[in-house]
């Protein structure tokens, strides 16, 4: 992605997140990408095009943010993970997950299904990659969505208990018997 595909992105993210997907015009939009008109559409020819651009940047940002550098220890990496959602949420969503906000404002847009099922499938395998979970993505995701769409009406209890249900997750991968 180019240094002025990037800019575009992460403006067109920032104006989703901040209005929604039906409130921005497209003026609103091109001042939050910081460029003029001609530009946003060199770079992003149609609205449903800015709204897969600034998704994509999001889920980059995301992946690296709840992924990166995480504690060698399966255990530590879960808790770590969950408290990295939360800072996500606190920091960049107090209102739930953008991709599921798109969709819901295109339910007919299958790009807009697949971006989410991508994101969420991604989040999932790597979830389960760092913490010694194979097998557990569908646990792991109802975890972490579970967290996400709580977290703006309960905050950091939703952390509490996210950890809780991710020890019993724990104690029952460890209980179940290796094939």
């Amino acid at each position: 992605m180019t240094d002025t595909m990037t800019r575009i992105a992460s403006g067109l993210e920032r104006a989703f997140a901040e209005n929604g997907f039906a409130s921005p015009s497209v003026g609103d939009l091109r001042d939050a990408a910081g460029v003029s008109l001609r530009t946003l559409y060199k770079y992003v020819p149609s609205r449903e095009d800015m709204v897969y651009a600034a998704l994509e940047h999001r889920h980059r940002r995301y992946l690296k943010l709840v992924f990166g550098d995480l504690p060698a220890d399966p255990e530590q990496a879960l808790g770590e993970i969950l408290d990295r959602v939360a800072s996500w949420m606190e920091t960049e969503t107090t209102r739930g997950c953008l991709f599921h906000a798109a969709v819901a404002s295109a339910p007919h847009d299958e790009k807009l299904f697949d971006l989410l099922k991508e994101h969420k499938t991604q989040v999932a395998g790597l979830a389960a990659s760092a913490t010694g979970l194979a097998g557990c993505e569908i646990e792991l995701s109802l975890l972490l969505e579970g967290l996400t769409q709580t977290w703006p009406l309960h905050g950091d209890r939703s952390v509490e208990r996210a950890k809780l249900l991710a020890k019993l997750l724990w104690t029952a991968h460890a209980d179940t018997p290796a094939k």
